[in-house]
């Protein structure tokens, strides 16, 4: 089976690029949700305090021209566009500009999230269905059908960029210290009730990177939980788990955070600023892998999913 696509659409979650951005981005993000105001100006501070603004977007575009770029080399030709579910462009003004460019049929959505489950797949593909119907009710316009690219969890692509970026950190260890150090992988967390797959999937992600650099201590925790604290969510929390580690005596803690594709205000905050401060203040060394952003391997893999999607992977 051989199936016929006229465009492919990267699928993320967005974020402010400015200042002036921060407060509207957060309402969008939390519209709908009961959320005290006190929340809001609270991750406000965390955008403040990484430089008021996420880089998110322009990792989003550069994994999409270097995505453009191979397809227009190796094939198949096709123009690569980019939606986000919070920030502009919204999922309803690429959809607006992909029927302005004669696209009708088909597209191969990409959604940049590793591991499924409700909060990330589920609701990128819930929004897009609501953005469809918007359009087309603006426009008069059926909107080309979206048909999403199978799991790519654990693609040999992927993790060979998740261990590159990895095996540079490790590099950076001081020699005499590179046999005391403490793996530790991060995604965000979810409640517990939410789970699955997502969890399962992360950790066939971890056994594949640590299978390929040959180490046997490693650890998945996680990060960046919100909601009602009396609500189970997947634990250990990062900065506790790093706390339990230096009570062990570890020297120093690697951090892999292996559930985001790009650095935004959730590895440069929770991560480079407070997961390192509670490291610090415990005398640790720390190092925090890069995600693997517009890492070759991982666009290679997105052209590979985008030519295995044609042959009728997809998923279901």
């Amino acid at each position: 089976m051989v199936n016929v696509y006229d465009a492919v659409l990267l699928i993320g979650f967005g974020g402010p690029t400015r200042r002036e951005e921060i407060r509207p981005y957060l309402e969008n993000v939390l519209r709908g949700r009961a959320v005290p105001l006190e929340r809001l100006e609270e991750v406000a501070r965390n955008y403040e305090a990484i430089g008021c603004r996420s880089p998110f977007n322009e990792l989003t575009f550069r994994q999409a021209e270097g995505l453009r770029r191979l397809l227009q080399r190796e094939g198949p030709r096709l123009p690569v566009y980019v939606g986000m579910r919070n920030w502009h462009p919204l999922f309803a003004e690429t959809l607006e500009r992909m029927i302005l460019d004669g696209i009708r049929h088909a597209v191969v959505g990409i959604i940049l999230a590793p591991h499924q489950g409700e909060a990330s797949w589920g609701r990128y593909q819930v929004s897009l269905q609501q953005a469809m119907k918007q359009v087309q009710s603006k426009t008069g316009t059926g909107c080309p059908s979206i048909e999403y690219c199978e799991p790519w969890f654990k693609h040999p692509l992927f993790v060979e960029a998740v261990v590159d970026r990895l095996r540079c950190k490790m590099d950076e260890i001081p020699f005499d210290q590179r046999g005391d150090f403490k793996l530790l992988f991060t995604a965000h967390s979810v409640p517990t009730q939410l789970s699955k797959p997502y969890q399962d999937q992360l950790l066939e992600t971890c056994t594949a990177v640590v299978g390929e650099i040959g180490l046997k201590e490693w650890e998945l925790v996680y990060q960046s939980r919100s909601g009602n604290p009396r609500d189970p969510w997947l634990e250990p929390d990062v900065c506790e788990a790093i706390e339990r580690l230096a009570d062990e005596g570890g020297k120093n803690v690697v951090l892999v955070p292996i559930g985001f594709v790009c650095d935004h205000v959730e590895v440069l905050f929770d991560l480079d600023l407070k997961a390192r401060q509670v490291a610090e203040r415990r005398g640790m060394g720390f190092y925090r892998a890069s995600t693997v952003n517009d890492h070759p391997s991982f666009i290679r893999m997105l052209a590979d999913v985008v030519r295995r999607a044609q042959e009728g992977h997809i998923s279901t």
